[in-house]
């Protein structure tokens, strides 16, 4: 039986999945394991072990075996050294004049293989950055060197910092996984004020947190009557005003005598169908001369064509 495993190789990083069934006795959840990818031999740690998946084409890698203390160690001892790379390819990036280039963080393999260096670009035009990758590769010739780039949500997860909220740390660098497309419907639906300040995050995006709470805000909403529909309330007929849609209320407007008072949503009666209702029962049926009618609801007459109707 094939098992497949999900590896992790950075703490809020995505899952790739891999084969390890050569290694299903000793590998469990936890543990870090050496695989080969396309960036070189890396160290991932095993976050799960994958029941059903679909295969990709060409299938799953396998890993090659599971991590020694000692690879743990040079790997750590790679990992201490990658400021010391960033601040090389910072210096001869600021020597190049490179405008709208941002370098944001240097990365190794666990053997200091396949050395990574991450970077921001501002604007849309994309930089030429063969000069700065032809003189990195001169420096660490040990293998190839790539210059990756990466979007400001990413930027805002490697830096860090407080969030908005007040807590220690950004949602993006402390449970983030994977970014969800955010929208300013989102902002919208929840009545929060569009004021650019309000919902943009660090990294100059929308932030992620508008879409935490928007599925229960767009229940809520659907279920109660929109601003500007006329309600029927104990209190008289009026207009709906606000709507608060966590706590499941409206404020409608009564008039100048009442003002404006908030009712619960078992309180209301959509005012429109109801003289709509209303005015239909009046007319009567205008299907029969008499005006009565001789529905399903008033007998079984239809089973009988031309008989009495059942009791």
């Amino acid at each position: 039986m094939t098992t497949i495993v999900g590896i992790r190789f950075h703490k809020l990083g995505k899952i790739y999945h891999f084969d390890a069934t050569a290694h299903s006795e000793r590998v469990h959840e936890g543990d870090y394991v050496l695989v080969s990818t396309a960036r070189g031999r890396q160290i991932g740690q095993v976050v799960q072990f994958v029941n059903e998946t679909p295969q990709p084409e060409g299938g799953w890698r396998s890993i090659e075996r599971p991590a020694s203390a000692q690879d743990m160690l040079l790997q750590q001892s790679w990992t201490s050294r990658e400021p010391e790379g960033l601040v090389v390819c910072l210096e001869r990036a600021a020597q190049l004049a490179l405008r709208g280039v941002k370098i944001v963080a240097a990365e190794y393999g666990y053997d200091g293989s396949h050395p990574t260096f991450l970077f921001s670009v501002e604007g849309e035009d994309k930089p030429d950055l063969k000069s700065l990758r032809g003189d990195m590769q001169q420096r660490f010739g040990k293998s190839q060197v790539e210059l990756r780039q990466i979007g400001p949500r990413d930027v805002a997860r490697l830096i860090g910092g407080l969030g908005a909220c007040g807590l220690t740390s950004r949602c993006c660098s402390k449970f983030l996984t994977e970014f969800s497309p955010i929208s300013i419907k989102m902002a919208k639906a929840q009545g929060i004020s569009l004021n650019p300040s309000e919902i943009t995050g660090m990294c100059g995006r929308l932030r992620c947190c508008l879409i935490y709470e928007y599925e229960q805000y767009v229940q809520a909403r659907a279920e109660l009557p929109k601003r500007g529909k006329r309600v029927r309330t104990p209190r008289g007929d009026g207009k709906v005003v606000d709507v608060f849609p966590l706590r499941e209320g409206v404020l409608v407007d009564l008039g100048e005598e009442t003002g404006r008072v908030e009712f619960a949503r078992g309180e209301l009666q959509p005012l429109d169908e109801l003289e709509a209702l209303e005015a239909k029962a009046g007319n009567g049926c205008d299907r029969h001369d008499s005006g009565g009618c001789t529905s399903s609801t008033s007998g079984e007459q239809n089973k009988r064509p031309g008989g009495p109707p059942t009791r």
